[in-house]
């Protein structure tokens, strides 16, 4: 079969189409022909080195595919081959025409939902549910601030936080992107780009404060995330690009919390609990 493979950290130049073995599955595992694939910045970044160094070169990179399960090995209990799923995550990456994955890591994708939207949901609706849910313990009726929320992950973080009775306040770039963070639903949207934006805060939230704080860029906002917190909130770190000063009397004056995420450290408990919301 076909996969795009990594041999050397770099560039998308180092990105190249081979030939490899067709993968077969074993105790557990099922074998699925790939219809979509999602491609999220993560990739990007174990692509270049900058993350996870440790990566076993070489490898066929993606996280995130949709498909129809083609083979699956013994004890597998809830699929079935001709089977149609989304995969977050895998044994063998998604960038392939058919891809190895142990059978949690594959979920069923109803029929009025395509492959191409089928890709799209493991990375940035795993990493917006885990931040919001199981990092920062969300609950209906609090505030939560998505910066970035026009993004793959802000739009999930926003449909989520809705869905669970949040209060969204979204943060976008552009006016495309702010139209769409309102026409998902959020109750208010803010320019990032714009100087002092986060001076609308205190007004938006009677000057109690945003509870959560999903930050999507922390190099640049984490500092001044800490002064629109309400007490006891907590800042998530999804995403950052470099380093930050920050004053700990602000965290300590408002018993904040800063928590940081990854996907590469859910368990398969928390995994099952993520796809099963």
């Amino acid at each position: 079969m076909k996969a795009i493979r990594v041999n050397n950290f770099g560039p998308p130049e180092v990105l190249l189409l081979e030939e490899v073995p067709a993968p077969a599955p074993g105790a557990g595992q099922v074998l699925v022909t790939v219809k979509a694939v999602g491609v999220n910045p993560v990739d990007t970044y174990l692509r270049s080195g900058l993350y996870r160094p440790d990566l076993k070169l070489p490898y066929t990179p993606g996280q995130d595919a949709a498909g129809i399960i083609a083979a699956i090995g013994p004890e597998v209990r809830h699929r079935a081959v001709g089977q149609r799923v989304y995969i977050a995550r895998s044994l063998s990456g998604t960038y392939a025409e058919q891809v190895l994955c142990k059978e949690f890591q594959t979920q069923p994708l109803p029929q009025g939902i395509s492959f191409a939207q089928g890709a799209a949901i493991g990375v940035p609706y795993g990493a917006a549910y885990r931040a919001l849910f199981q990092r920062a313990g969300a609950k209906a009726g609090e505030t939560v601030l998505v910066h970035g929320a026009s993004g793959g992950v802000g739009i999930a973080a926003l449909q989520l936080a809705r869905a669970a009775g949040l209060r969204v306040i979204g943060t976008a770039g552009s006016a495309p992107g702010r139209a769409l963070v309102l026409a998902q639903g959020a109750h208010h949207v803010l320019d990032h780009r714009a100087a002092g934006y986060l001076d609308q805060l205190p007004e938006l939230t009677c000057g109690k404060g945003v509870d959560v704080i999903l930050e999507m860029l922390a190099n640049v906002n984490l500092d001044r995330d800490l002064n629109v917190l309400a007490t006891g909130g907590r800042a998530v770190v999804i995403g950052s690009r470099g380093t930050v000063v920050i004053d700990p009397r602000t965290a300590m004056g408002r018993e904040a919390s800063i928590l940081g995420m990854t996907l590469f450290n859910a368990s398969e408990k928390e995994l099952a609990s993520m796809h099963a919301a």
